[in-house]
C-alpha cells in the first residue's frame, strides 16, 4: 500500500528562518499527523536547498565556505522543526550525495535524449532570482522590485526545451482543476501559459558560479539551483529504486504562493513528464504573514522570529495561533496584540480554564476520580448532539483545509462544556444533602471529562503536546489514531485524575 506522500518546499540557505517558514512546516506536519490519526501511513519530507548565487555570495561575505555556511543554516532549520514539533520522517539536504546522484542522472537522462541542447543566450538576469528575465517582466517600463538589480548579459549555456510541453501541460490543467488548491490558482498559472514558453537555461558557467551540482556531461557547468532543487521530492525517496513507488506520486506539495509559477506548476510537471514519471496529485499553496498590511522583509524591518515566540508561549500554543489565524491560500496579519487576544479568550480562558476547573471539582467532590454519569436529561443531550455536530464539522473541515474553520467549531464546543457546567453548578450541588443532587454532580463532572478527553483527541494534530498533557490529566491514554477514540463514551470512568494545573499562563506584557 502506498504511503501518504507530503513535502514542503525546501527553505532557501541564505537566511534564518522567519515565520512563513515556521508557517509552512506546522501547516505540514498538521496535514501529516491528521493522516497518522486515520490510520495512513505517512512519508513527511522537509529540507534545505543548498546551492546557487546568493548562497556563495554571502559564504564571500562572511569569509567562509559555501558548504560552512549551509551546515550553520541547517542547524538553524533543523532546530526549528525540533522546537516546533515537526514530525518529518526525512531532511533532505541538496549538497547530500544522494541527491547530487540523482540531479545527475535526469540531467544525463534528458541530455541523451535531445530534451537539452547548448546554445548562446543574450538577456537580462537577476541575481537576486537566480533566472534570466525578459522585457515582459517589468511593470510600467521598469523592473519589480523582487528582481533586484538586473544586468544584461551575453554566454553560452544548456537549454531544457520547456516550450516543447506548454500545450499539454495545458491541458493537463485544463483536465484537473482542483490538482491546485485553492482552485482559482489554476486560474492563474493558465493565466500565465497563454504567452509562450521559452526554453529553460537550466545550467549556469563556472566562472560566474562554482557552488552548484556539475553537469555530468558538460564540467564547465553546474546547475541551475531551481532544476536541482525541485528534484528533492524523488532523490529523497529513492528515485530510480524498487522502494521509490512506495511514496511517489507526491499527496500534497505544500508550497508558499510566490514560487508556485513559474517553478512549481511549470517547471516541475514538466521536468516529471519529461521523465516519464506519474504528477503530484496535489498542490496546497499557501498565502503570506503580513505585518502592518506589508509582507514581512528584513529590508523593511518588518520580522517576527517565530522560535522567540515558540519559546515564550511554548510550541503548541505557536501551533494554535498560525493554524487558527490563517485561511489557506490568503494572506494573514500577524500581531502580538491578536496573538494575546487568542491565548487569552480561547487557550486560556476557554480551554485552559475549563481544565482547571474539571480537575479542581473532581478532586474536591470526587476524591480525584472521573464518576460514572447516571443521569440524561437536556443539558446531557445538548451537549452530546453538540458533539456529534463538532466532530463531523472538525473531520470535514480538515479534509477540504479548513483548519482555521475546525478549530473554530471545536472551541465553540469548548466553550459549551464551560457553559453546561455552569448551568449544572456542581459548586452549589455539592453542598446540598440531597442524593439526586449527588448524581448530579457525577453526571456534570462525567460529562465534561468525556467532553474534554473527545477535544484533547481532535486537536492533537494541531496541538500534540497539550493535547497529550490533558489526556494525562484526565487519566486517559494518548490519541495516537481516532477510530473509536472519537465515539462518547465512559471510558474514563474511575479513571484517576492530575493535580490541578495552569496550562497557559497569563500573559505579560
Amino acid at each position: 500500500m502506498k504511503n501518504f506522500y507530503i513535502t514542503t518546499a525546501i527553505d532557501y540557505a541564505n537566511g534564518s528562518p522567519h515565520l512563513g517558514h515556521a508557517y509552512e512546516k506546522v501547516l505540514a506536519d498538521v496535514v501529516a499527523r491528521t493522516q497518522r490519526l486515520q490510520g495512513q501511513k505517512v512519508h513527511f519530507l522537509t529540507g534545505l536547498d543548498e546551492h546557487g548565487q546568493k548562497v556563495q555570495q554571502s559564504a564571500r561575505k562572511e569569509g567562509v565556505e559555501p558548504q560552512a555556511l549551509c551546515d550553520s543554516i541547517a542547524d538553524e532549520f533543523t532546530g526549528m522543526c525540533r522546537d516546533l514539533d515537526i514530525s518529518n520522517d526525512d531532511y533532505v539536504r541538496t549538497t547530500e550525495p544522494r541527491h547530487k546522484r540523482i540531479v545527475q542522472k535526469i540531467l544525463q537522462d534528458l541530455y541523451d535524449r535531445g530534451e537539452i541542447y547548448k546554445a548562446e543566450y543574450k538577456g537580462y538576469y537577476s541575481v537576486r532570482q537566480e533566472q534570466f528575465v525578459q522585457e515582459k517582466d517589468k511593470e510600467d517600463g521598469e523592473w519589480p522590485e523582487l528582481f533586484g538589480e538586473v544586468t544584461e548579459i551575453t554566454e553560452e549555456n544548456y537549454f531544457f526545451k520547456l516550450s516543447n510541453y506548454q500545450d499539454w501541460l495545458i491541458d493537463w490543467l485544463k483536465s484537473d482543476e482542483e490538482v491546485i488548491f485553492p482552485a482559482y490558482r489554476t486560474k492563474q498559472v493558465l493565466e500565465f501559459l497563454k504567452d509562450p514558453l521559452n526554453d529553460l537555461c537550466i545550467s549556469r558557467p563556472k566562472e560566474r558560479l562554482e557552488w552548484g551540482i556539475e553537469l555530468p556531461f558538460d564540467s564547465g557547468y553546474v546547475t541551475y539551483v531551481w532544476f536541482d532543487a525541485l528534484v528533492n521530492y524523488i532523490s529523497a525517496i529513492g528515485y530510480g529504486e524498487d522502494h521509490f513507488d512506495k511514496n511517489w506520486p507526491v499527496d500534497h506539495h505544500i508550497i508558499g504562493k510566490d514560487i508556485l509559477v513559474p517553478a512549481h506548476a511549470i517547471y516541475w510537471p514538466i521536468m516529471l513528464k519529461a521523465a516519464g514519471l506519474p504528477l503530484p496529485k496535489g498542490y496546497l499553496v499557501h498565502g503570506w504573514w503580513m505585518m502592518k498590511g506589508a509582507k514581512m522583509s528584513k529590508s523593511s524591518g518588518e520580522t517576527l522570529d517565530p522560535l522567540e515566540l515558540a519559546q515564550k508561549y511554548g510550541a503548541d500554543t505557536f501551533r494554535y495561533f498560525v493554524m487558527r489565524e490563517m485561511t489557506i491560500g490568503q494572506d494573514s496579519d500577524f500581531s502580538q496584540e491578536l496573538f494575546s487576544t487568542r491565548y487569552t479568550a480561547e487557550l486560556a480562558n476557554d480551554l485552559g480554564n475549563l481544565v482547571s476547573r474539571f480537575l479542581n471539582m473532581t478532586s474536591r467532590y470526587s476524591q480525584g476520580k472521573v464518576p460514572v454519569s447516571t443521569i440524561d436529561e437536556d443539558p446531557e443531550k445538548n451537549v452530546r448532539e453538540n458533539w456529534a455536530a463538532t466532530h463531523a464539522e472538525y473531520i470535514s473541515q480538515f479534509s477540504k483545509f479548513g483548519f482555521n474553520r475546525g478549530l473554530e467549531k471545536l472551541f465553540e464546543f469548548i466553550r459549551g462544556l464551560n457553559q453546561y457546567a455552569g448551568l449544572r453548578e456542581p459548586w452549589k450541588l455539592a453542598k446540598s444533602d440531597d442524593p439526586s443532587d449527588a448524581e448530579k454532580v457525577s453526571t456534570a463532572l462525567a460529562v465534561m471529562g468525556e467532553g474534554l478527553r473527545l477535544s484533547a483527541c481532535l486537536l492533537t494534530p494541531v496541538m500534540p503536546t497539550i493535547s497529550s498533557k490533558i489526556l494525562e490529566l484526565l487519566g486517559s491514554s494518548s490519541c495516537d489514531t481516532w477510530d473509536d477514540r472519537l465515539c462518547w463514551g465512559n471510558s474514563l470512568d474511575g479513571a484517576v485524575v492530575g493535580e490541578k494545573v495552569i496550562l497557559f499562563p497569563r500573559i505579560e506584557d
